[in-house]
């Protein structure tokens, strides 16, 4: 079972991060949603605190978001993905349309993308666990590949210590080995034809003008609105104005 936390009541919006994040990323948006939904701000497979497995891929993120919502008794919720996690609800909306009422898509498209994360990797890698004895040494060991002081601080948050000493929480060997799963298109012939609102960064080239046309061909019911000046992590760099576009659309 995905690890999950549950705010507030009514609706139920339920909240999937992008890859190497958690739901830790989306906590101080999902305190406001909870003024007015149920929001539960979910860990993927091989992220925050859920299971690792060697398995990765939309279809069994897809199964693992199924399974969350039977065993919490949910007929149907509004369903918002990041990035990753944004590939996670298209491919769960199209499978399982019945039980999704709207669908947020943040800064992604149903579009193929090629591999472009060598360079977290590197940073991950250059972090060397058994010597750290402190999470200054493992930041300024990092510093050495990344020196964009929030992306480092974004891949930081998923080191943890433990009695043993320093551990990645993210299963970074299976995201490694999987890491073209994570960039495949939509794929199938299923649609999803209710409510659904696809938020861009204004300084991102994640989604461009002509991803238009495939949006529409998986999501005839789709808007796609831009935050300005926001780049990849709309949520953190725009939460406000992130805030209200899904506000305004889910009521």
């Amino acid at each position: 079972m995905l690890n999950f936390r549950k705010l507030g009541s009514g609706e139920p919006l339920l909240i999937l991060h992008g890859v190497f994040g958690s739901s830790d990323n989306w906590q101080t948006l999902g305190k406001k949603f909870a003024e007015t939904h149920e929001v539960y701000l979910i860990d993927q497979r091989n992220h925050g605190n859920s299971f690792h497995s060697e398995e990765f891929n939309y279809e069994v993120m897809a199964l693992d978001l199924l399974s969350l919502i039977k065993s919490e008794g949910l007929s149907t919720i509004n369903l918002l993905g990041h990035s990753m996690g944004g590939k996670t609800a298209m491919t769960f909306a199209t499978k399982y349309p019945e039980l999704v009422a709207k669908l947020i898509i943040v800064d992604i498209a149903p579009k193929h993308y090629p591999p472009h994360h060598q360079n977290i990797f590197r940073a991950f890698h250059s972090v060397k666990l058994d010597e750290i004895k402190s999470r200054g040494e493992a930041d300024k060991q990092m510093s050495e590949v990344i020196n964009d002081f929030g992306v480092k601080q974004f891949l930081l948050k998923n080191l943890k210590r433990d009695s043993d000493g320093f551990r990645w929480k993210v299963n970074l060997a299976a995201i490694e080995k999987n890491i073209e799963q994570v960039g495949i298109g939509l794929e199938g012939h299923e649609t999803f034809g209710k409510d659904t609102l696809f938020i861009a960064g204004g300084k991102s080239d994640y989604i461009q003008k002509n991803d238009e046309a495939i949006i529409k061909k998986y999501f005839s019911k789709s808007q796609v609105v831009t935050v300005a000046n926001a780049g990849h992590w709309v949520h953190a760099e725009k939460p406000a104005e992130l805030f209200n576009e899904v506000i305004n659309f889910l009521s």
